[in-house]
């Protein structure tokens, strides 16, 4: 003879889903998006900008290890 189980409820049927984000939920994404707003902004900031990218320094030493 097998024992009956309990289930719950779903949580809709036992009140609703509780749909409110904390404060830094939004105030992330809307800082992160301010930063790199006022970044485009003034690219003179920027100094890695006028430097040759990393990835190219990478490729660069790839291309040395392997070539010779």
């Amino acid at each position: 003879m097998s024992a009956p189980t309990y289930t719950r409820p779903p949580r809709a049927t036992r009140g609703g889903a509780d749909s409110r984000l904390p404060w830094w939920a939004l105030a992330l994404p809307v800082l992160a998006f301010v930063t790199l707003l006022l970044l485009i902004l003034n690219p003179a900031d920027a100094q890695a900008a006028t430097e040759q990218p990393a990835i190219a320094h990478l490729l660069e030493r790839l291309l040395q290890l392997t070539v010779g």
